[in-house]
């Protein structure tokens, strides 16, 4: 209820699963989703329409499973700026300390 809440007065949606640092800063947070398994260093900065998102897994029982044992969203390292509508996807993606991730990439 509080993620949807949230969701409604900010435009963004942060999964309560997601791991962030400490410093995290959302500049104009319209659009941003951050999944269940993403992981966010310490002094992280994003601006609108970024997204932290899982590829597709199969459907019915194996899904099931597979979201179980693996870690389906990206990993942000200390000291990343993410400018606009970046779209960062799967669980084996790092996006390294001091990375500068240009809009719309």
């Amino acid at each position: 209820m509080m993620t949807e809440q949230a969701h409604t007065e900010t435009g963004t949606d942060i999964h309560p699963g997601a791991q962030i640092g400490h410093s995290f800063f959302i500049d104009h947070g319209t659009s941003v989703v951050i999944g269940e398994t993403s992981t966010i260093g310490h002094r992280v900065r994003i601006y609108q329409g970024v997204a932290l998102g899982a590829l597709s897994l199969p459907t019915g029982r194996t899904r099931q499973q597979a979201n179980r044992k693996r870690k389906r969203h990206p990993t942000i390292e200390d000291d990343v700026l993410i400018y606009a509508n970046a779209t960062i996807l799967g669980g084996d993606i790092v996006i390294g300390r001091g990375a500068i991730l240009d809009g719309n990439t």
